[in-house]
């Protein structure tokens, strides 16, 4: 049997007209933007610039984040190409299928199904965190058993808040996608008043003499901060699972992709620039660096004002996580790689709500149960390997003979793929080896789980047991 048999593009495509398993087309340029920006936002602005700058990279944070940024942009362009040619649910999973075959197709659908799955439940749990410390602002407090993930030593054994908010983002994506991405952008529009809100105060408290030394632990420090924050630029790619719900994929996924990352990474410049002209590096290694940098000038109402947008920036990553998770599945699902009730599409909602909810209880158990504080780095991997096979795809994609000769190109090719392939492998050789190892394993799982049943059952599997039948 052919592991690398291939879906032409002309089939995917017409895959997505299917009556029973259609999604609804309602996005455009600007919720596609929203969304992109709702995911990159969050997590990475609020939490990680304070650890990677005083851990790894100091005042030099911001050519970390530039560094990163690079790597995105590079790969934002290829997958805006990708996106535009092949306007299909699943992202990179879609696009090797295309391009590499089936066992690829396969092995990278399973890679991002951890990059979701683990990014949902981390987000979640930082959610809580925030969500509880800003309870506690009112003398509010949940017991302490409820109140983290299972760890008797401490006296905690679920965490509730996790749970209930995964449950109540589930609920609001089974609604519809249109409804969904309102929600995105209002929230997603209060995130970044409060984040410029951070950057006219605090510009105004920068002390230049904090930024020296501005590399104190040398370039390989700047590395590993890049590979650190990375974390927070991993929700763009989120952004091409929506390509079977936008109007005009063609024009409008490049737009969101693009728009959404630019908009993103100079954002981050600033703020971490602004961060370490505020309070000296080695102080910043807290949960809350933007929060702490206000209450370090005196500025306590601002650092009020930045918690409320610090929730409303990680609810919006945690609703396109989910998002991102629940369309990879119904991808998946659909070449038969996963069981059928993946890709049931309710008639009403047009979304695949009971696929939906089985992607909120395995993300709430994780988020409940199981501290998931040393797991960023493998999100990161399964991210930057997913980066590596969408560069190289772009020039097998120049190959086909089926890719419409529409739509948005990639530039100075082939030198932009192979930069974003470079880029994306030097900072997943920055990650330790009990992350490859890790990785690694849930691959070989991944493997067992395509030979035990996917192989069996995949749609281009099916027409060959037909003809067998008829023999």
């Amino acid at each position: 049997m052919n592991l690398f048999r291939k879906k032409s593009i002309t089939d995917l495509i017409k895959e997505t007209g299917q009556k029973n398993a259609a999604l609804k087309k309602e996005l455009g340029a600007f919720d596609l933007s929203m969304l992109g920006i709702g995911a990159i936002i969050g997590t990475g602005i609020f939490v990680l610039t304070g650890v990677a700058a005083a851990e790894h990279a100091g005042p030099a944070l911001i050519l970390s984040f530039i560094l990163s940024g690079l790597a995105c942009v590079f790969a934002a362009l290829c997958y805006a190409e990708f996106a535009s040619t092949v306007p299909v649910s699943g992202s990179a999973y879609t696009y090797s299928y295309a391009t590499f075959g089936e066992l690829i197709a396969w092995i990278l659908g399973w890679d991002l199904i951890l990059e979701y799955g683990l990014a949902s439940s981390a987000v979640a749990s930082g959610w809580s965190g925030y969500f509880q410390g800003l309870l506690a602002g009112f003398g509010i407090h949940f017991p302490k058993a409820l109140t983290s993930a299972y760890d008797p030593a401490n006296g905690t054994f679920v965490d509730v808040p996790a749970i209930l908010i995964v449950l109540l983002i589930t609920f609001l994506l089974t609604q519809g996608v249109k409804k969904s991405a309102k929600f995105n952008s209002i929230i997603v529009i209060v995130k970044l008043a409060v984040i410029l809100l951070f950057i006219a105060v605090g510009a105004w408290y920068v002390k230049p003499t904090n930024w020296t030394p501005f590399m104190p632990f040398g370039f390989s420090g700047v590395a590993t901060g890049a590979a650190t924050v990375f974390f927070a630029y991993i929700g763009f790619d989120a952004v091409s699972t929506a390509a079977e719900e936008v109007r005009n994929p063609q024009r409008n996924m490049p737009i969101g992709i693009i728009a959404s990352l630019l908009v993103s990474t100079i954002l981050y410049i600033i703020v971490s620039g602004i961060l370490t002209g505020i309070v000296p590096y080695q102080n910043l290694d807290v949960k809350n660096p933007v929060a702490f940098a206000l209450n370090y000038i005196h500025q306590d109402w601002v650092a009020g004002f930045i918690s409320v947008g610090a929730i409303a920036g990680i609810t919006t990553v945690l609703l396109v996580m989910i998002y991102g998770q629940t369309r990879l599945f119904y991808a998946i699902s659909r070449d038969g790689l996963l069981p059928k009730i993946f890709s049931k599409i309710d008639k009403k909602k047009q979304t695949p709500i009971v696929n939906s909810w089985i992607t909120a209880f395995l993300v709430s158990i994780f988020a409940g149960f199981v501290p998931l504080s040393k797991l960023a780095e493998l999100t990161n991997i399964g991210t930057l390997f997913a980066f590596m096979t969408v560069s190289v795809g772009i020039l097998y994609l120049r190959k086909t003979k089926d890719a419409p000769k529409t739509g948005f190109k990639v530039p100075f090719v082939p030198w932009i793929p192979i930069l974003s392939f470079l880029f994306s492998g030097y900072l997943v050789l920055q990650l330790p080896a009990l992350t490859w190892i890790s990785f690694f394993t849930w691959l070989v799982i991944g493997l067992f789980v395509y030979f035990g049943y996917g192989r069996k059952h995949s749609t281009l599997n099916q027409p060959l047991q037909q003809i067998r039948k008829i023999g």
